[in-house]
């Protein structure tokens, strides 16, 4: 039986829903939204964007590796609170293409949410927490160069969007599990990218 927490990631797709009003929808309103303490939630929402038909929105990629980079390092110095960039807060998102990306990533979400529960919990404390933060923060500095690799951005979000799916339910198995990816990805990809 699935554990309340689990629709986690729903209600963040229902809480980004409920802001596309006009024609865009800033970042600042995202966060606003969201919560200045939702570093989790934010990495979620920032990666699932790039996992979304959306990344087909050339920078994207490279967008979401400075959110994710900025986010990660925040979790790392123990911010309270989300602080981001005027240059990332004042761009726009494109209203209807953001409702499409939620709209198709509602059922890959609502499959993951039925493995997800409160498992290893100490996993999600320091110093524990602290090594996958690491690889993220590695991993975005990758994440331009990405670009240029079919799918390769997409991939690398959906191992981060995981990783914030395991703090926000509270898994720490899908957390270490995030950890071995984003451990393995960069050398992955840029083997079967280059050498490929």
């Amino acid at each position: 039986m699935a554990d309340p927490k689990t629709h986690t990631l729903s209600d963040l797709l229902d809480q980004l829903e409920s802001l596309a009003e006009g024609e865009s929808i800033a970042v600042q309103e995202i966060v606003d939204k969201l919560g200045h303490q939702s570093f989790a939630g934010l990495m979620l929402i920032s990666a699932l964007i790039a996992v979304s038909p959306a990344s087909a929105i050339p920078g994207l990629t490279a967008t979401v590796a400075v959110i994710v980079f900025i986010l990660a390092a925040q979790m790392i110095l123990g911010r309270d609170s989300v602080w981001l960039p005027g240059f990332i807060t004042r761009r726009h998102l494109s209203t209807s293409k953001l409702c499409k990306g939620i709209a198709w990533l509602r059922k890959p979400v609502r499959f993951v949410e039925r493995f997800l529960g409160q498992r290893l919990t100490w996993l999600l404390h320091r110093p524990w927490l602290l090594l996958p933060l690491v690889l993220i923060l590695g991993l975005t500095l990758f994440m331009p160069v990405m670009e240029v690799i079919p799918t390769s951005g997409s991939i690398a979000s959906a191992v981060i969007a995981l990783f914030a799916a395991g703090v926000l339910a509270r898994d720490g198995a899908v957390v270490l599990g995030s950890m071995a990816l984003l451990a393995a990805l960069p050398l992955a990809i840029w083997h079967f990218g280059f050498n490929g």
